[in-house]
Parts: C-alpha cells; structure tokens; sequence
C-alpha cells in the first residue's frame, strides 16, 4: 500500500511540475493578445498585478500558519531584503519582459527566460568564485546557440525591433537571475511559499504605483477583453503555477520539478500556433532542441545547488 501511495503521489507531482510550466508559458500569449487592443505594457502589467494581489496575499496567510513560519519572525531586515528581492526578481523582471513581448515572439521570448540557469552560473562564478564544470559551460553554449538561431531568424522576418525586444527580455532574465541568487539563503529562514507570496505582493504594488505615477487615471478605461485577458493572466499564468510547481518540489524536488519544467518552451510554441497564428520552422524547432537540451545538461548537473533553494520560475 506505501509504494502504491508513493507512486501516486511522485505522478501527482510530475502532473503537478507539467501543469505549472504550461500555464507559466500561457502568460506571453496573453500579453501578445493584450497588446492586440493596443495596451501599453505599464497598464497591461498593472491590471494583471492587480488582480493577482489578493492572491499572493492569501499565499502569505496561508504560509504564516506553518510551524517553520511561527519560529522564525521577520525582521525588519528581512523585510527590507524581501522588499529588494520582489523589487528586482518580479517587478522589475516581469516589466522588462512585458516591454520584451512588444516586439519579439512569445517563442523566442520563453527560450530566452530559459537561459536565466546560465545566468546564475556566470554571476555565481563572477561573485562567490563558484567552479563550474566543464559540461556545464559546454551545456551554456549549446543553449546559446540555439537562441542565436531563433534570434537570427526573427531578425531576418522582423528587422531590428526584434533587437531592442530581445535586450529586454534578456535583461528581464537576468534579474530574475539575481532574485535566485540572493534568495538563496532567505528561503531558508522565511519558507519558499512565504518568500514568493511576500516578494510577489511588493512587486504588485510597485506595478500599481508604477502606473499611478506614470499614466493618468483615464488609461485604466480599456476593453473589456484586456480586463478578462489580464484575470486569466493573473489567476491561471500566475499565482496557479507557483502553487502548482511549489508544490511538485515538495513531492519530488527541485531538480526533477525543473527538468519536467523544460515543456514550458514547447508549450508556449504549441500556444503561439493556436492563439496568435505563428508559424513552427526548422529553425525554431532545432533553436528549441538546443535551448532545451543546453538546460537540461545544467540542470542535471546543477541539481545539488537546485535542490537547496527550491525555487523556480
């Protein structure tokens, strides 16, 4: 009976690992049929935002009733890091990448997220002198040039705006990077679930306050549709998924959490096909293969560090 509740549970958590890397990569097809009706990325961030507070405020409720929560209390330096954690990883990442979206394909755009494992590697050589093996610079350049053979390709179609599109979204990648790094040791202390729900809240109010500062009241009058669009982003590609994959780590850990994870660029290509009529080419197929691939070797060969914070996006 132990094993058949042991089986159970390890497939409810690769059920659980794939259906958050799905609807992690449905966001960028919402924000590509969001800017349809001709919403600017500030609104547009600021009502998925909003509507996604109360949320992650449930999250930081239900999480403060644990028994790890009661023992250890934040302080007002915790705060003050979280703060900077939710300012950088989420807030800033999430405009960066809302601002990507304008310009390139939400393929393209959810294979540059994924490089975010070669970023923490190089700040993570660069700041703490941590060795990296040799596999794993040779897994950075297969992911490398698989995106360089999507980005050319997009070059080619679009023209230069696919430039300013990718810098953002690599940008956008890179900060996550340093919320992963930094939350190292604070996830330990605070709890995965209350780090997310807390650096998630400080984002969302800094993505209203954002548009408070920049955008007279009037913006907030858009379509009906964007409203509708932005509750879906809210509900289904962004507080689910982080419940969805916390809860896969627990069940079968971080590194199996993640390389089931490496649907998500699939997913999202699969997405783009049905709901904004891209079209699926060699090149993307084969850029794919080595994004995914180059990942895949990092992660495997990573899983240890993985494993300890816990965390993914």
């Amino acid at each position: 009976m132990g094993q058949v509740k042991n089986s159970k549970s390890f497939g409810a958590g690769l059920v659980l690992a794939g259906a958050g890397a799905i609807a992690f990569s449905g966001k960028a097809i919402i924000v590509k049929l969001s800017y349809r009706y001709h919403v600017d990325a500030v609104t547009l961030i600021m009502y998925r935002m909003l509507f996604a507070l109360p949320l992650f405020m449930i999250m930081v409720a239900w999480a403060s009733r644990s028994d790890h929560a009661k023992k250890n209390l934040l302080t007002l330096k915790d705060g003050v890091s979280i703060a900077a954690l939710g300012f950088i990883g989420y807030y800033l990442s999430s405009y960066l990448d809302f601002l990507g979206l304008q310009y390139i394909s939400a393929g393209l755009e959810r294979l540059m997220l994924y490089l975010s494992p070669t970023f923490v590697m190089i700040i993570g050589r660069i700041l703490y002198k941590k060795k990296v093996e040799p596999i794993r610079i040779v897994a950075m350049c297969v992911s490398y040039a698989g995106i360089c053979l999507v980005f050319w390709s997009e070059v080619s179609l679009s023209g230069s705006s696919v430039v300013l599109g990718s810098f953002w979204v690599l940008t956008s990648a890179f900060t996550y990077s340093l919320y992963l790094i930094f939350s190292g040791q604070l996830v330990h202390k605070v709890g995965s679930l209350r780090l997310v729900g807390w650096a998630s809240s400080v984002a969302s109010i800094c993505c209203i306050l954002q548009f408070l500062a920049v955008r007279p009241l009037s913006a907030a009058d858009v379509p009906i549709e964007v409203i509708e669009l932005a509750v879906v982003n809210a509900v289904i590609c962004t507080a689910a998924p982080v419940l969805m994959v916390m809860m896969a780590v627990e069940i079968i850990g971080a590194s199996l959490a993640s390389q089931v994870g490496m649907i998500g660029p699939l997913a999202t290509i699969f997405l783009s096909v049905l709901f904004l009529d891209e079209s699926i080419t060699l090149i993307l197929c084969l850029g794919t293969s080595l994004v995914i691939g180059g990942v895949f070797l990092a992660t495997k060969f990573g899983s240890k560090e993985g494993n300890k914070n816990g965390l993914k996006n």
